[in-house]
């Protein structure tokens, strides 16, 4: 859910880059047209450093939303499969958490190293399971590459079993967990399952991703890199699952001894059951939940510049992303004008197969959240909203979908779009902006647009986000920093020092004299 660093053509301008630029030829686009789209993976569970069919020996497939045909058949993990994946990653701890972090950290940067040689495939299986557009993957495999960097510094800088604040006879040491699970998405499935897997692995955890099941063969595909990196067999484990498996599956693994720390990225309605389990078992998470991201756009704002960044917000993967601009809110003063740049600027984003050349806007991912969006837009407009840009569904299409007029008795109000839509909020002051902002259960993202960076930052410091970017989009990754949310979307961090306890155990120790 991050998107920051890439040079994505997402308007018929390129988006300007809010911190250091790609350089020419670091990423490239996929061609498509090079890719065999016509095989279908069939994908085992990982244990062990193998591919392994499940248990029961049952699959289940994942249709390619574009196309409603099958993207993949990944094996369905069931209870026992999941005791034996925690029983293989407990096995394997205590090698891989007496390494040196030295050593595990060239073999993490080995993983980053490998992910270009993979790009074609993570291709193939992105666009067939969620109908990902070619700039998506490249952004995902950049950043996952990021994460890994971010990880093994932070490793490095705290590395386990060294006495802390030692003194003679008192000391503490901070030490790895034991085996982690972590529980990764599908909208940026490389990116998500990379940092859930690489934080823990960097500071000598073993790891269970326990993969969507609606990317489970590209997530599958993330062990099998960390695996030709080095990785120890047994340290890394991915288990799949049927949707109707799932509540089984997580359940028996948040109530293995062997499972130490959870962390989940993901809807919030999950992440509370999540966190009820954990909490059963006095086990900690890390929980980065959905959002409904604000863009405040002030009367002294560069309006051409606010627009380029709530519509590369609201839109870059068809909206799919924790921290997409959902709220785009403006001081009434220059609202037409503001409005009148945004239409302008969505007039060509129209959603098709990613297959065809300058297809922009992909599918959402399912015929269920397609179904929940059209009734979104239906009821804001049955309740006096105004339709600046977007059409009817079809199917899993939906276009670039801008809604002015916005008020609370409309569901769009405060529910989490999650997809290709943003509603307009007219506000008479930057005090009110506020007010509207903070009127949210979320409280992922946001961001301000003034010319004012004095104001900025008071504003800023009055909002209810675990990140605010000042003249940026709301959706801004840099996996060094604390990223993570307030109120319902959810508490830990990921990155920074903020996330060093979320993965290893502080300890005390004292020496006495004989």
């Amino acid at each position: 859910m991050f998107i920051e660093n890439i040079a994505v053509n997402l308007l018929n301008v390129t988006h300007r880059p809010i911190t250091k630029p790609i350089r020419q030829g670091e990423i490239l686009s996929i061609n498509y047209n090079n890719i065999d789209l016509s095989i279908t993976p069939k994908v085992n569970l990982f244990i062990g450093g193998e591919y392994t069919p499940a248990m029961a020996g049952d699959y289940f497939e994942r249709l390619d939303p574009s196309t409603d045909l099958v993207a993949s058949r990944a094996a369905s993990g069931r209870l026992e499969d999941a005791e034996h994946m925690a029983a293989v990653a407990a096995a394997n701890f205590s090698k891989w958490s007496t390494t040196e972090v030295t050593e595990r950290a060239e073999i993490l940067r080995r993983a980053k190293r490998l992910m270009p040689k993979y790009r074609d495939r993570f291709a193939q299986l992105m666009l067939k399971e969620i109908g990902a557009v070619g700039d998506w993957v490249d952004f995902n495999i950049k950043v996952a590459g990021e994460a890994i960097e971010a990880a093994v510094a932070l490793a490095l800088k705290y590395p386990s079993n060294s006495p802390i604040d030692e003194t003679s006879d008192s000391y503490t040491v901070r030490q790895p967990v034991g085996v982690c699970l972590a529980i990764a998405p599908w909208n940026a499935p490389i990116v998500l399952a990379m940092r859930s897997v690489v934080f823990p692995l960097a500071f000598g955890n073993s790891v269970i991703l326990k993969a969507s099941e609606l990317s489970p063969a590209t997530h599958s595909l993330i062990a099998e890199v960390l695996h030709e990196a080095g990785v120890p067999k047994g340290v890394i484990s991915v288990m799949t699952n049927a949707p109707e498996h799932s509540e089984e599956v997580i359940a028996s693994l948040i109530a293995n001894p062997s499972i130490r720390r959870v962390n989940f990225t993901g809807s919030t309605r999950i992440g509370k059951i999540i966190a009820g389990l954990a909490a059963q078992h006095l086990k900690r998470c890390l929980l980065e939940l959905g959002g409904k991201s604000p863009l405040i756009v002030l009367k002294d704002a560069d309006l051409q510049q606010a627009a380029r960044e709530a519509v590369y917000g609201a839109f870059l993967n068809q909206g799919q992303i924790c921290m997409a601009t959902d709220r785009i809110i403006v001081e009434q003063v220059i609202a037409d004008e503001f409005i009148g740049i945004l239409k302008e600027m969505v007039a060509d984003l129209v959603s098709g197969d990613p297959r065809r050349k300058g297809v922009k806007l992909g599918p959402v991912a399912s015929p269920s959240i397609a179904s929940r969006l059209s009734a979104l837009i239906e009821d804001a407009l049955d309740k006096g909203a105004t339709l600046i840009s977007g059409t009817q569904r079809r199917g899993q299409f939906i276009d670039a979908t801008l809604l002015d007029h916005i008020t609370p008795m409309m569901r769009i109000y405060s529910e989490e779009c999650f997809g290709p839509i943003a509603g307009i909020y007219r506000v008479d002051s930057p005090q009110e902006a506020i007010t509207v902002a903070n009127n949210c259960e979320y409280g992922l993202a946001s961001a301000i647009f003034t010319r004012d960076l004095t104001l900025a930052r008071s504003l800023a410091n009055q909002l209810e986000s675990g990140m605010c970017h000042i003249n940026s989009s709301t959706v801004k990754d840099d996996p060094a920093m604390p990223f993570g949310g307030l109120k319902s979307s959810g508490y830990g961090r990921f990155g920074s020092d903020a996330c060093v306890d979320e993965f290893t155990e502080v300890r005390w120790i004292t020496v006495a004299p004989p």
